[in-house]
């Protein structure tokens, strides 16, 4: 069985970030044919086209970061019911200039854990479309909106409820056929 390299992305900048640990919990219980590497946005400068003809090297880092990657897991909350602006202006990095977009053809998946009874469904759905435009084949179901509640998983991404422990290695696993049937129908430069 192959083995693919997956990069994820958390959508929050802050340390303590529950989505950094519910990323953490998704690397450990991800199954063993994952390679996980975090691909971090938090040096990336606002984007504007007019670095379009000379990119800063921290973007062509992210943009290489996606590239070499086989998958994309995109871990993020929902700031005001969307999209956080980092992670909006890395998508917008990665896919930029016009013609250069590294998430084409890219299996991505999306989940992401809040405090809010709804987790972040309103802001996984206003992430949706993005990808779609940027031809990247989302996972589809299973859904994940985790309501995250303290001491739910700790910072070394240990999960302290069987239940919700299993539900993200399944989800884990969907995200492991979901990519190798994406890559067997579009190979990985296809």
């Amino acid at each position: 069985m192959t083995t693919y390299n997956v990069g994820y992305i958390i959508g929050s900048l802050a340390k303590g970030s529950i989505n950094r640990k519910l990323a953490k919990a998704l690397a450990r219980l991800a199954p063993d044919k994952l390679n996980m590497t975090e691909i971090s946005f938090a040096d990336l400068p606002l984007y504007s086209y007019d670095y379009d003809a000379d990119y800063p090297a921290v973007a062509n880092d992210f943009k290489a970061a996606i590239k070499g990657s086989d998958a994309i897991l995109i871990v993020t909350p929902e700031y005001n019911r969307s999209i956080p602006g980092g992670l909006k202006n890395a998508i917008d990095w990665a896919s930029r200039p016009y013609g250069t977009n590294v998430f084409k053809n890219k299996p991505t998946a999306v989940i992401g854990a809040s405090i809010g009874a709804i987790g972040t469904a309103v802001g996984q759905q206003a992430l949706r479309p993005v990808l779609g435009f940027l031809n990247a084949p989302q996972m589809n179901a299973v859904e994940a909106y985790i309501q995250f509640k303290p001491d739910l998983i700790d910072d070394d991404g240990n999960v302290s409820i069987p239940d919700t422990e299993q539900f993200l290695r399944d989800y884990m696993e969907a995200f492991h056929q979901h990519m190798a049937r994406v890559l067997t129908v579009l190979p990985r430069d296809a």
